[in-house]
């Protein structure tokens, strides 16, 4: 049974079909619906500043990533609003710690491109469904997908 559902989405174009897959089930389901929004400060931004208080960039990025959500809710007003989560951190940690600290039983996010450093480090959506202790869904755009048996351009099974 599907009672609490946490979607992850970031600012691409593709986070508002995860959001409408996530509501979906949740509507489907009446479960409670939380979406988190993971905030990371670039490498090159001094470390000292981005913990600082003084600092205006992480409460400033942490607003418009507080209102995205917002106008994320919009799209399904059926749904209970609950309050936006927004952390700054890794993206894969912050979904995981959320699901847990929520106790929800499902995580939805959106896979994206595979390529470049993708290839080594792992995608944040595959370190959520490999290192998850709930159900992890990952919702794919449907150019994504390549017909069974055919690799996408470019990758290769061998």
């Amino acid at each position: 049974m599907l009672n609490r559902i946490l979607v992850a989405v970031d600012s691409s174009v593709r986070a508002p079909a995860v959001f409408d897959a996530a509501a979906e089930l949740a509507k489907k389901y009446e479960a409670a619906l939380y979406a988190v929004r993971a905030i990371v400060v670039s490498p090159e931004f001094p470390p000292a500043a981005a913990v600082s208080a003084a600092d205006p960039l992480p409460a400033h990025l942490t607003q418009l990533a507080t209102l995205e959500l917002m106008e994320l809710w919009k799209r399904a007003p059926d749904l209970v609003s609950t309050s936006p989560i927004v952390a700054i951190g890794q993206p894969w940690k912050v979904i995981l710690n959320t699901a847990r600290d929520l106790a929800v039983d499902l995580i939805v996010l959106g896979s994206h491109g595979y390529h470049g450093w993708d290839r080594v480090l792992g995608t944040t959506a595959a370190k959520v469904a490999n290192l998850a202790d709930r159900n992890v869904l990952v919702v794919h755009a449907k150019q994504d997908r390549a017909p069974l048996g055919q690799d996408r351009p470019g990758e290769s099974w061998h």
